[in-house]
């Protein structure tokens, strides 16, 4: 796939070099530092084809990697694979830099030769790595390690080593999910989606096979038809479901199975990883409302009001609670009066920021200020930036529920009852503005 994958600084300097078939030559370094590095008009293309050759390059603060090949290649996958060697690189001695990549080329080029084999890359992951090859760059040695590493390169399960042990199989599952909102000022949704990932943490024995369930529409529509023959709306059985637009999964999720049986099953990786990723647009819960009145007194003058409603349940609380309310450039002083919380005008940000430690469902406050402005010269009348908003609540707004969880390990003497699970639902605010 890559004929060959070189480094440099900022100069142009060659810093790692390594070539993996026989039609690049030295002359593509030159031709990668004359016509990108040292060019004239700044190269804004992440792909440059000279003399039927094409460099993939990425930069990270003063240091270049181009990956050289002179075949018709997936530049998305050329690129995944930069981004992993970076990711790995920075697991080993932390910020990519010059100094840094000089002290430790030769663990460099020792996990090149582990990574890619004639131009393909074969074995990325961090984990796996530095199961033989120690952060000095040294390899492990004894017959135990290199049974291990034999195993783990040669095996299917590429990112979990066998032999894992705990006294207490624990699951925690944490559903993350971060709110878009644009409102106009009287209330209508002009878009809105959710943007959420699940995180796993991993702690459990052996080798087990996890199956986890979620209320999504084709997964409930399928159970359903399964069950009832005809099947039934699950929305109209009251039950909630979520609409998922488009998910990705982690590289462990069998995707087969998610096809023919739609369940995620997979066998997790020892400790903290991102499970999936999802998005959805329809039927999202609102978490808090904006609603704001904004009245120009004259030239010198404006009255801001602004009322807050929480819309969730009101055992749950909603934390973290910050308002920004944007002012005029010529704004000369603010008296604030607010209900609850604390309220100060930052000149600096040219907003009003409220902040409110807690706020249960179903409760509403409000924030009163009087704007006195300086007089200006221009007509030119004040465009008003929307009011944005941050917060967190303990709840998923598209709806979003873990139905199962459920743990199988048939060579150890342990059951899905065993296991000790955790699940854990956080919603925050993305960028969640109000016109106003």
């Amino acid at each position: 796939m890559i004929g060959g994958l070189f480094v440099y600084n900022h100069k142009g300097e060659v810093l790692i070099s390594r070539v993996y078939r026989d039609d690049i030559g030295r002359n593509a370094v030159d031709a990668f530092r004359v016509n990108v590095i040292h060019a004239r008009q700044q190269v804004r293309s992440p792909v440059t084809n000279i003399a039927r050759t094409s460099f993939f390059h990425i930069k990270r603060a003063n240091i270049w990697l181009a990956a050289v090949t002179k075949q018709n290649v997936n530049a998305a996958m050329v690129f995944e694979f930069l981004l992993k060697i970076i990711d790995v690189m920075q697991s080993y001695f932390g910020k990519i830099s010059e100094e840094n990549i000089k002290n430790n080329f030769v663990l460099i080029y020792e996990l090149l030769d582990e990574i890619l084999d004639f131009g393909y890359p074969q074995n990325s992951d961090t984990g796996v790595l530095k199961t033989f090859i120690t952060q000095q760059g040294i390899k492990s040695q004894t017959k135990e390690e290199q049974a291990q590493i034999t195993s783990q390169v040669t095996g299917q399960i590429g990112w979990r080593r066998e032999g894992i042990k705990y006294r207490r199989n624990e699951l925690f599952l944490d559903v993350l999910e971060y709110v878009n909102l644009l409102m106009s000022p009287q209330g209508q949704v002009l878009s809105a989606h959710v943007a959420g990932k699940v995180v796993m943490k991993s702690y459990l024995s052996g080798m087990p096979e996890c199956k986890f369930g979620i209320n999504d529409k084709i997964v409930m529509e399928a159970k359903g038809k399964g069950l009832s023959g005809g099947g039934d709306d699950p929305a109209r059985s009251g039950k909630p479901v979520v609409v998922i637009d488009d998910c990705q999964f982690h590289q462990c999720v069998k995707l087969s199975k998610f096809e023919t049986e739609h369940s995620i099953s997979f066998i997790p990786p020892d400790g903290e990883f991102e499970l999936m990723r999802y998005r959805t647009t329809k039927d999202i819960s609102l978490p808090f409302r904006v609603i704001p009145l904004v009245r120009e007194v004259g030239r010198t003058k404006m009255e801001v009001k602004v009322v807050l409603k929480s819309n969730f349940k009101p055992s749950l609380l909603g934390q973290k609670i910050e308002v920004k309310i944007p002012t005029p450039l010529n704004t000369s002083g603010v008296q604030l009066i607010c209900m609850k919380g604390k309220a100060k005008y930052k000149a600096s940000e040219n907003a009003i920021v409220w902040k409110i430690k807690r706020m249960a469902g179903m409760k509403e406050t409000q924030l009163s200020a009087e704007i006195e402005l300086l007089e200006t010269d221009t007509k030119k009348k004040w465009t008003r930036p929307p009011i944005s908003m941050n917060f967190e609540v303990p709840f998923a707004p598209s709806g979003f529920k873990v139905r199962y969880l459920k743990v199988f390990e048939p060579k150890l003497n342990y059951s899905d009852h065993d296991v000790i699970k955790w699940v854990r639902y956080i919603g925050r605010s993305g960028l969640y503005e109000t016109r106003c």
